[in-house]
Parts: C-alpha cells; sequence; structure tokens
C-alpha cells in the first residue's frame, strides 16, 4: 500500500514473495517482456513505470522495483530452478531506450550461463504448431499467473495448471537453447547499435 492507502505496484510484488520463495521450479513464457527474475533495475523501472501509467495512481515504482529485484538472488541461491522461454520479438522489443536495452540482454546472458537458469529462445519465423500467447509465470504445479491487459489472474485449479504445463512443453519443443540461444540474444544487443 502506498502512504495513502492506495494499492500500489509495491503491494503486488510483496504479495507473491512467499509464493516465490517456496517455488522450487518456475518455467516462464515471454511474449511480451522478459521475465522479471532477469530483469535489471533500469528495464524493471521502464516496464513497471508503464504498467503505472496505465492503471495504477499511486506512483511507487521505485519500490516496486526494489521488490523485485530482491527475488533475484534465488537465481543464483541453487533452492530454485528456472525455465525461460521468450519470443525472440521481446529481444527486439522497444520498451526502453537502446543503451539500457542492451545492458538488459546482457545481464540475460550473464543469467543464462547460470546452471539453475535454462533459457529458451523462440526464434522469429520458427514453423508454429502452437500459436504465442499471453505471458505466463508457473510456479511449480501449484499456481499460473497470467499476465493480462487489465492485470493478473491466478490460476489454482489442476485442470487448467494441466492445460499451461502442455503449453509450456509445445512452446519449449520450439525454442532454441545454449549457444543458439545466446546467439539470438548477442544479435538483438547487435541491432542496438
Amino acid at each position: 500500500m502506498a502512504p495513502d492507502g492506495a494499492p500500489g505496484l509495491r503491494a503486488a510484488q510483496d504479495s507473491v514473495a512467499a509464493l516465490y520463495r517456496r517455488t522450487a521450479l518456475f518455467r516462464v513464457y515471454a511474449s511480451r517482456v522478459l521475465p522479471g527474475m532477469v530483469q535489471t533495475p533500469e528495464y524493471t523501472t521502464a516496464v513497471l513505470r508503464s504498467i503505472q501509467h496505465a492503471r495504477v495512481e499511486v506512483d511507487d515504482v521505485a519500490d516496486a522495483v526494489e521488490a523485485r529485484l530482491e527475488r533475484q538472488g534465488m537465481l543464483f541461491s541453487g533452492r530454485h530452478r528456472f525455465g525461460l522461454l521468450i519470443e525472440e520479438w521481446v529481444l527486439r522489443a522497444a520498451v526502453c531506450d537502446p543503451e539500457t536495452m542492451a545492458a538488459q540482454l546482457g545481464h540475460l546472458l550473464a543469467a543464462s550461463s547460470s546452471p539453475f537458469v535454462s533459457v529458451g529462445v523462440i526464434p522469429t519465423g520458427a514453423a508454429r504448431p502452437h500459436l504465442p500467447v499471453e505471458d505466463f509465470y508457473m510456479f511449480d504445479e501449484a499456481e499460473v499467473a497470467v499476465e493480462l491487459t487489465s492485470g493478473y489472474l491466478r490460476i489454482t485449479q489442476p485442470r487448467e495448471i494441466a492445460d499451461y504445463v502442455r503449453t509450456f512443453t509445445d512452446l519449449a519443443s520450439m525454442a532454441v537453447h545454449g549457444a543458439e540461444a545466446r546467439q539470438l540474444i548477442t544479435a538483438a544487443i547487435a541491432t542496438l547499435g
């Protein structure tokens, strides 16, 4: 909550902290922006500022960025594993200035070297047995958070979670990993100037 009692972006970040701590396997599909757990502070600020302008009256972006960044230590703790699937066009989406984006993609490359993080990139132009879908975050098989234009949808019904598990598996089959994924990330950096 903001000082005046209105809900802000920090409250949204804090509301998922316990869920993040207890999750062993994160699976994320990103079709619009890079996953929060691998965002730099500057990229996170650009993304959250856009959300704040569109639907939150309170300006607590700096506090929300701080909360999101606190969770990033999980990437290297060894207690959690991360499977990240990113559409190639997200690597080239202009959600921030070119310098910030180049630093962000460099950070993604560094995160991909962690033994606890798997980064897959779905190449633009790849054969698509599965259409792109909305961004989603899977927390083990206990919950799925879906990012919608109007906010977040929390899915807890086992049948619906199973649908997202299948979707993630289908999308992962289209992705390149390892050196091929790093090559696409590096190529996106090269276009920034």
